[in-house]
């Protein structure tokens, strides 16, 4: 296991700030890849605007009680097993469901059976976006390739719906039109073509969200 007092010789020598630091309740590492890999993903959902960091159950659910359905956000787990929490407005109300993160992935648990099943990511971004209709692997509404998804909730089956982040911040017009350009399947083709500065740019930040 890597631990804390591995994981800071590791920041000395990673790309990151090293003033960024991870959620506190995480304990343990399995390897370096995978202490990379959320090193990773945490620097992107710090650029999203909608990763609101160390806040409670309550306040999530307090800052999303008068949103849409469909309105979510990205926080700190309060489980010290786990990192992240997806924190959304549903149409029974608000749910938090944690998000899972194995040795070389992250992936929604959202039907304790099916485990197996669900689809798993490299960085929370592209879960977050793989489950929003505008995703181009989405047919219609949250069904991909004929799969429909939803959260399993004392003893509801409740339609898991992803439509509109939630931004604490806003986002300069730098990093609105990265996000736009990202979100162009034709632009991966054309990167060789970009200045290495804008390559580097479109890099740090690969979702469309």
């Amino acid at each position: 296991m890597v631990t804390h007092s591995k994981f800071d010789s590791a920041m000395s020598s990673s790309p990151f700030d090293s003033s960024m630091r991870l959620p506190h309740r995480y304990k343990t590492f399995t390897s370096k890849a995978q202490c990379q890999m959320v090193l990773a993903t945490l620097c992107k959902l710090q650029e999203s605007g909608f990763y609101w960091g160390a806040i409670t159950g309550k306040e999530a659910n307090n800052l999303l009680l008068s949103e849409a359905t469909g309105t979510f956000l990205i926080r700190d787990s309060s489980d010290n097993r786990h990192l992240f929490t997806l924190s959304l407005m549903t149409v029974s109300g608000t749910k938090n469901l944690r998000i899972q993160c194995d040795s070389s992935s992250f992936f929604l648990q959202t039907d304790p059976k099916n485990i197996q099943s669900v689809p798993h990511f490299d960085c929370v971004l592209k879960l977050v976006h793989y489950y929003m209709p505008q995703s181009k692997a989405a047919i219609s509404g949250n069904n991909h390739n004929g799969n429909a998804f939803y959260i399993y909730s004392g003893g509801e089956k409740i339609p898991l719906e992803l439509l509109k982040p939630l931004s604490g911040s806003l986002s300069t017009l730098q990093h609105l039109c990265r996000k736009t350009l990202n979100g162009h399947l034709d632009i991966s083709s054309k990167r060789d073509q970009l200045p290495h500065p804008l390559k580097e740019f479109l890099q740090e930040y690969d979702a469309p969200i």
